[in-house]
């Protein structure tokens, strides 16, 4: 095989990893685990399969003296690592840890092994000015020996706790900062200066102790990591950061002397710059956060950000530049391969960078949505470039001309640049307008302000206004009747907040540790305002203007109107339109109550994602509900005692939220904790007891959110459960409805004035859609009350319960003691669940209900059709 053609084959693995990433970053809302397997493609995949290519290229350059094995080794060692990272992946997804532990074995001994064969050949070259470079490779492989070791241990389901917390920073410090890091250290202290077409004669990074350094702030953070010392873990990152520093100041003096003119160039600046801010920022973190818990939260937002800015720009910057040096064909084939991969450089790289900028600031999540999505199509753009440039460097090879054709500028016209800017810029800022004209509320743009029949007294009234623990901080302001209200908002809470004015004025959302500035228009009258996030009003979210010096109003003319969490101006009650005896579309299709045997694996692997779904409650009433997996309730999660739950809880939703599982035993700080809109966390426990649990948002106001939506059950079979016939899920909830298409009423949630008791999330779905049966079938019945408010008593009319198990045990056994004994409903508590079985003697139509009976008329009802 000749040189050409073996670079080709081996620089394709890298491609494909990376579409692969694109596929998962596509269609992540669909895959489980997806942030992790996102991240994973990246390093474990591309990233790390570049790294064995080219620190073994760069050895064989530097040392100049053959690699033991040469191609054959190489080739070994890329399908060995390729084998184990295909199944770590595959295991994680799976939720297989023998699979894991095998691929992660395997990764590792392969890391050890390369950095075995690079110190032989390293002590086998002949002095030079570059060869300690070599040992950044040789280092790296140790530290991904020890990373993949961390990272398998992590996905032990028995490891928890800040032993866990811990394990995971060290985890990411020697996979990020020790293999990647290390790696790129040492080639781009070469590469750089080639791709700027500038001299060097030494590099910072091959002098004597810059590697000790290095080696000595990994070592320093293992060791903090190890003995639960932060501070400790905090020195070691300063020791990295601070030879990562005399390391980029030669860097930065490059660029100064020959400044970048292509992709490679740009990009590689870019992702260096990148590298400095999250290992600064992985510093801190470690340093001030308030606990092992927060610090490991918050470097997990950190890692996209290592992965986008970092990783995924060093990496298609460096192979911009080196596929057409490895292609050759001489230097006119080589620059017009170099140009076609340059073809948009200057707009890629202000969008990936400007838009990594945008993401990371306060801006609406439809706006994240918007700007991301820009960004990853612009990255993906090379996986457009590069086969295009595999073909025509061919082409030109091949040609029989032997006239080169002539060799493309590779640096932009200042006009050029100008062009691909203002293009750039223009393209961000739609991206950006998309996501406002998607959610404006959330930009703070709404209409109202000042009233024309005012009259303004020319003076400005300027009030700070703190949000936190739910409250404004003043409440209440005085403003001399007249004056133009401005309000400075800062949101020193934990949650997302806003400010909604009865004038209309509404401020849009406030992050958390953010302000905004709210020009609330002249004052004529007292207002009322209060923050229109569901439930937040009824927690005391309210703001009282008081207009000094104005006549005293009544009746309606005031605008100091209660309007409640729903639109200023007021709306009416989709319970308005509530027909309770309408009958579904005949296309309409009940929610499955079936429930499937228990999977035999024992660890149950699922993304758990809150989306914001418009859903139909009831003939001609919808609401937007706040749902798991697009339903409410959630998915029905079903094990056996002794199985493992690991969850990735992601929050697609447009406000704060959480989740908490009755099923699992354990601390609640870091699992149940709320995250806003875009974030994600992993929530792992084991099944230890029996019985139908709740699961639900833990939010506050919890009412408001569990009556929106955000509830399922999670049955866990009681060892011995007897074979039955047919086997269903009920699950009692209440809605209380705001405006057609809003979300629920606070006020009424409050007020615990259901307008629905409904089955599975749908009013009296199931006797339009019954479920069914056979005449002397045994059929056992799941039911949970997932309330918020109101308890069950379930009922199923013309049949009789010989068993009913509530809440662990069984209250009446196949008749009991006496075996004629029998039951009529099975009463629950909120967040009471059990089961029962009957069989039923005829066939026929049984209908169920809950025997508190008004509930029943408001939706909770539905039929058994039994046939013969």
């Amino acid at each position: 095989m000749n040189r050409r053609l073996w670079h080709l084959i081996t620089g394709l693995l890298t491609p494909a990893w990376l579409l692969l990433t694109l596929i998962a970053v596509l269609i992540h809302r669909f895959i489980p685990v997806a942030p992790w397997l996102m991240v994973h493609l990246l390093f474990l995949g591309a990233v790390s399969t570049a790294i064995l290519v080219w620190s073994q290229h760069f050895a064989d350059t530097l040392l100049r003296h053959p690699a033991p094995g040469g191609r054959v080794s190489l080739g070994a060692r890329l399908g060995a690592h390729t084998l184990g990272a295909v199944l770590v992946i595959t295991g994680i997804v799976g939720g297989w840890w023998p699979v894991v532990l095998a691929g992660g074995i395997l990764v590792g001994t392969n890391a050890l092994a390369h950095a075995l064969l690079l110190f032989r050949q390293s002590r086998g070259a002949l002095p030079g000015r570059f060869a300690p470079l070599v040992r950044y490779y040789i280092a790296a492989g140790i530290a991904l020996a020890i990373g993949v070791t961390l990272g398998v241990l992590m996905a032990r389901t028995d490891i928890d706790g800040e032993s866990a917390e811990r394990m995971y920073i060290a985890h990411i410090g020697f996979n990020l900062l020790g293999w990647v890091g290390l790696t790129v250290i040492s080639t781009v202290a070469l590469l750089w200066p080639t791709v700027l077409h500038a001299r060097v004669q030494t590099t910072r990074a091959s002098a004597r102790g810059t590697l000790p350094l290095f080696l000595a702030g990994l070592a320093v953070l293992g060791i903090g990591l190890l003995i639960d010392q932060r501070l400790v873990a905090a020195a070691g990152v300063l020791l990295y950061l601070v030879s990562l520093g005399l390391v980029l100041v030669e860097a930065v003096r490059l660029a100064r002397q020959s400044p970048a003119v292509t992709f490679a160039g740009w990009s590689i600046g870019a992702a260096l710059t990148w590298f400095f801010a999250c290992v600064l920022g992985f510093g801190l973190i470690v340093t001030f956060a308030p606990s092992w818990v927060a610090a490991t939260d918050r470097l997990g937002q950190l890692v996209p950000v290592f992965a986008v800015g970092f990783a995924a720009q060093i990496l298609l910057g460096a192979l911009s530049y080196l596929v057409p040096v490895v292609l050759g064909g001489g230097p006119s084939v080589s620059k017009a391969t170099a140009a076609l991969l340059d073809r948009g450089a200057l707009f890629r790289v202000i969008v990936v960078n400007v838009g990594l900028v945008l993401y990371l600031m306060p801006v609406p999540s439809l706006v994240k949505v918007t700007v991301s999505l820009l960004v990853v199509g612009t990255l993906a753009s090379f996986l457009v470039l590069m086969p295009r440039a595999l073909r025509q460097n061919r082409r030109l090879r091949q040609a029989t001309d032997a006239t080169a054709p002539p060799a493309p500028r590779i640096a932009a016209a200042p006009s050029r640049r100008t062009g691909a800017t203002i293009t750039a810029v223009g393209a961000l800022l739609l991206a950006v307008s998309l996501g406002i004209a998607m959610d404006p509320a959330a930009a703070g743009i709404a209409s109202g302000g000042a009233s024309a029949d005012r009259v303004s007294t020319g003076h400005t009234t300027t009030v700070d206004v703190v949000m936190k623990n739910t409250r404004f901080s003043p409440d209440t302001i005085e403003v001399p009747v007249g004056d133009t209200l401005v309000i400075n908002l800062t949101n020193d809470d934990e949650m997302v907040h806003n400010l909604v004015l009865a004038t209309g004025v509404v401020s849009g959302s406030v992050a958390p540790g953010t302000s905004r500035q709210v020009d609330a228009g002249i004052v004529g009258a007292d207002v009322e305002g209060w923050c229109s996030i569901a439930g937040h009003k009824v927690l005391g979210m309210v703001l009282t203007v008081v207009a000094v010096g104005a006549e005293p109003q009544s009746g309606d003319d005031s605008p100091a109107m209660d309007h409640g969490s729903a639109p200023a101006g007021g709306a009416s009650s989709a319970a308005d339109d509530l027909d309770l005896m309408r009958e579904p579309d005949a296309d309409f299709v009940a929610r499955d109550p079936a429930l499937g045997a228990a999977e035999a694996e024992t660890v149950h692997t699922l993304t758990m994602r809150v989306e914001d779904v418009e859903t139909e409650v009831s003939p001609g009433v919808t609401q937007t509900l706040w749902t798991f997996n697009g339903t409410a309730p959630g998915p029905t999660l079903h094990g056996k005692v002794g199985d493992v739950f690991d969850i990735t809880f992601v929050n697609d939703g447009s406000i704060e939220h959480s989740i908490d599982f009755h099923a699992g035993a354990l601390a609640p700080d870091r699992p149940m904790r709320s995250i806003n809109p875009g974030e994600s966390l992993t929530y792992r426990f084991t099944a230890t007891r029996s019985g139908i649990w709740l699961y639900h948002c833990g939010t506050m106001p919890m009412s408001v959110h569990m009556a929106n939506g955000m509830f399922g059950a999670v049955i866990i079979d009681p060892p011995g459960l007897s074979a039955v016939d047919r086997e269903y899920v009920l699950v009692q909830s209440e809605l209380y409805l705001g405006a057609q298409g809003g979300e629920a009423d606070a006020d009424k949630v409050a007020a615990q004035f259901p307008d629905l008791v409904v089955f599975n999330g749908i009013a009296n779905q199931y006797g339009a859609r019954p479920l069914t049966a056979k005449a002397g079938e045994k059929v056992r019945i799941w039911v949970l009350d997932a309330g918020p408010n109101v308890g069950s008593s379930f009922h199923v009319v013309g049949g009789q319960f010989d068993t009913v198990f509530k809440e662990g045990d069984y209250l009446l056994r196949d008749g009991g003691s006496t075996g004629t004994g029998g039951s009529q409903v099975l009463d629950l508590a909120v967040a009471q669940g059990g089961f029962v079985e009957l069989t039923f003697p005829e066939a026929g139509s049984y209908p169920f209900v809950s025997h508190i009976m008004s509930d029943a008329e408001k939706g909770a009802r539905g039929v058994v059709l039994v046939s013969p």
